[in-house]
């Protein structure tokens, strides 16, 4: 196939080849629309940067991207992706990068915003998170001319990228093991947006260690945040069978339940045990301290930007694990009623 060139994205554009190169080269001479209008038209072409373009025009941006598909009020109440965001730029700093963030409300732009950070020359490289099983940007992120990637999250979902992982399946099996010792046998997990990849990882994590102990699992869908957080809680709790227990796939979701509880009547750690996942200052805050699996977020962004500038360097792809939560128990988690 023959390569794509900026005279044939200018004739798909109906602009001159000038127009197209201030707009590939992100040049003041075009209008937000027309620059936009002409990476979208390069991106659908295929359009890349051919390797004596790139060594002409110096070859990098000292920049890396990453895009965020997330509600973009979820990003002031979430304290992951604030403690994350900290850590990889720690790394940026010290080699005078810059990080290029994008929140998109879907994947579809997500993968749309990769190929015009590539057509563009953009971004040296880009950090993905929140994997999916099957997930297209794996693909897009493995071509011949993709840019250097590194994928946040388990092995299993990085499809052969570097990847910088938790092991969240010991995390969950420790949890439950802990509860089904203080005598718990209802457990419920509040669980994160199902088409994550570390959703299903827990999932599987959950339901096989409360098979295995003898123990009743229940699992309710919400998408992360306090609203649903709240309604999963209040859900389980006005069951027939409440559960004793109920494991939490964040702070934000946990914090919601426990005000929850409170108002129905349920007392914690009395009546009931609550477990958040990801142990930021908010678990510290309340009252009772909310017990929580633990790692250090800050320095797990950290890491990841260490490999991706591994990787921009010319490293094989490899894995890497961070971390295994540690489970943390404090003043929402005793022993079961009656146990």
């Amino acid at each position: 196939m023959a390569r794509i060139t900026i005279a044939d994205i200018a004739r798909q554009a109906g602009v001159s080849t000038g127009a197209v190169s201030y707009a590939l080269n992100d040049r003041p001479g075009v209008s937000d629309e027309t620059r936009a209008r002409i990476l979208q038209i390069a991106a659908d072409m295929g359009w890349a940067p051919s390797s004596a373009a790139r060594s002409l025009s110096g070859a990098k941006t000292e920049t890396i991207g990453l895009v965020l598909a997330r509600d973009p009020g979820m990003l002031g109440v979430e304290s992951f992706y604030m403690q994350f965001l900290a850590g990889i730029e720690s790394e940026l700093t010290k080699r005078s990068y810059a990080l290029l963030l994008q929140v998109v409300p879907d994947l579809e732009t997500e993968v749309r915003t990769y190929r015009q950070w590539r057509a563009a020359r953009r971004v040296d490289g880009v950090i993905m998170v929140d994997p999916r099983v099957d997930d297209p940007r794996i693909e897009l992120l493995q071509g011949p001319d993709a840019l250097p990637a590194v994928v946040v999250g388990d092995t299993s979902l990085a499809g052969g990228l570097p990847n910088v992982w938790t092991d969240d399946a010991a995390a969950m099996r420790e949890s439950v093991r802990y509860l089904h010792m203080m005598g718990h046998r209802r457990i419920a997990r509040v669980a994160g947006v199902e088409s994550f990849g570390h959703t299903h990882i827990r999932d599987d994590a959950f339901a096989l260690e409360t098979a295995r102990l003898g123990v009743e699992g229940t699992v309710v869908r919400t998408d992360y945040t306090a609203v649903e957080g709240a309604a999963g809680t209040r859900a389980l709790l006005a069951s027939d069978a409440p559960p004793s227990a109920i494991i939490y796939d964040n702070d934000v979701m946990a914090l919601s339940g426990l005000g929850v509880a409170s108002e129905m009547g349920t007392k914690v750690p009395g009546d009931l045990s609550i477990i958040a996942w990801d142990d930021s200052p908010l678990c510290e805050a309340t009252y009772p301290r909310l017990s929580a699996l633990s790692h250090d977020v800050t320095r797990y962004g950290a890491h990841v930007a260490r490999r991706l500038f591994d990787r921009m360097d010319g490293a094989p792809p490899a894995a890497f694990l961070d971390s295994t939560p540690a489970l943390r128990p404090r003043g929402t988690t005793a022993r079961a009623p009656g146990a």
